[in-house]
């Protein structure tokens, strides 16, 4: 009962549309910041990171400072541009509401990331909040442009029985 409200409710998917723009904004300034600000290097950040794993009460969990060391510091400019990128194209997909369930996604994933980094700050309430967005579906982006974009992508790419249309030219 409560998931059907969410997922079909119209009025409350004004308040999800809210909810949308503001994660929206705060991921989109965010990455402008960092886009904006020049020399943006996550290294020290990951280095920060991998040091919070150890002592006896470690922030970091040992599987993740593992990943950051052999991974992701390595890659250090890799990483500190798909954060920056990640960070304005989740904010501007959320603030139109395209492809909301996928931007919502990969915005609580970086969330997560930053999570298991150690780092609170705002992510464990971005978390909560984008939780309702992905729980909601299509319902999140109904006052966005996935209110037109949602149904043509449904006529164009799946038949009326529910099948994915053979594309790329292939024979019917």
């Amino acid at each position: 009962m409560i998931n059907h409200f969410i997922r079909h409710n119209k009025f409350f998917a004004g308040v999800l549309a809210i909810v949308r723009v503001y994660i929206g904004y705060t991921w989109l300034t965010s990455g402008i910041g960092k886009l904006m600000g020049g020399g943006f290097d996550a290294s020290g950040f990951l280095q920060g990171a991998i040091a919070g794993a150890g002592g006896d009460n470690p922030a970091v969990q040992g599987w993740w400072a593992t990943f950051l060391e052999h991974v992701a510091l390595p890659n250090a400019a890799l990483f500190s541009n798909l954060v920056m990128i990640g960070e304005v194209l989740v904010g501007a997909a959320l603030i139109l509401g395209v492809f909301t369930n996928f931007a919502a996604l990969m915005g609580i994933m970086m969330n997560f990331a930053f999570l298991f980094s150690g780092t609170v700050s705002v992510n464990a309430q971005m978390v909560l909040l984008t939780t309702f967005l992905i729980v909601a579906g299509f319902n999140a982006g109904r006052y966005g442009l996935d209110r037109w974009i949602i149904p043509f992508m449904d006529r164009k790419f799946i038949k009326k029985d529910g099948h994915h249309k053979k594309t790329l030219g292939t024979a019917h």
